[in-house]
């Protein structure tokens, strides 16, 4: 019997793993939190969120509690599936998984964050197409979103790249000062010419059991 099957889920490709963010995972990333290889300039984040908190032992404990709550959180109207990047048996950032209303839309959205160490090799592309895969092969899901401030290059250069298509724009605040963030949406049947051979998912079946999503 498996203690809390998200913990078990892991997605893996040729360039890194996708695992469930145990607190042994977890640990191995609090070295990162606390010396803000999260963040980035320009602030990628919109308010509030625990990776902007200025000192860093609080930024770790408040990081913490935050992917806690996601594991205590879930009910038939939200879950989100806290996943840890591992490249050559280290962590390096976290890819998460959305769902909201989810047994009536099948949509989901991700987070991302990578070590500032890591960035800039393409592993932001590879951890949103191993995401992807989950949620279309391994959760059934029927469409994903994305949004990122118009200045985020990275994450809509990602976006676009993978086929997503702009799905207008919104504003949020950052640090307190605000921004506008565009949107992006991909298909089930936009995603499905570009699902890849050689990525694998382990786990999903269970964690879809703890989700409440039907088969």
């Amino acid at each position: 019997m498996k203690l809390y099957a998200p913990l078990d889920v892991a997605v893996t490709t040729p360039r890194l793993q996708l695992r469930g963010a145990t607190d042994d995972l977890l640990a191995g990333l609090a070295p990162l939190v606390r010396a803000g290889q999260a963040d980035a300039s320009p602030a990628p984040y919109d308010d509030p969120i625990s990776l902007y908190e200025s000192d860093p032992d609080l930024r770790v404990e408040k990081w913490l509690r935050a992917v806690w709550r996601h594991r205590s959180g879930v009910d038939d109207d939200f879950w989100r599936l806290d996943l840890v990047v591992v490249v050559d048996g280290r962590p390096v950032g976290m890819q998460d998984v959305i769902g909201v209303e989810y047994a009536a839309f099948r949509a989901v959205t991700t987070f991302s964050w990578l070590a500032a160490d890591h960035r800039g090799q393409g592993l932001g592309r590879e951890m949103r197409e191993a995401v992807l895969h989950l949620a279309f092969e391994g959760l059934g899901a029927t469409e994903a979103s994305s949004d990122a401030f118009l200045d985020n290059a990275g994450s809509n250069h990602v976006s676009e790249s993978l086929g997503y298509q702009p799905n207008g724009t919104d504003r949020a605040t950052r640090r307190g000062e605000p921004a506008l963030l565009q949107r992006w949406r991909l298909t089930r049947e936009q995603w499905l010419p570009r699902r890849r051979d050689d990525i694998s998912v382990t786990g999903a079946e269970d964690c879809r059991r703890t989700f409440h999503i039907p088969a």
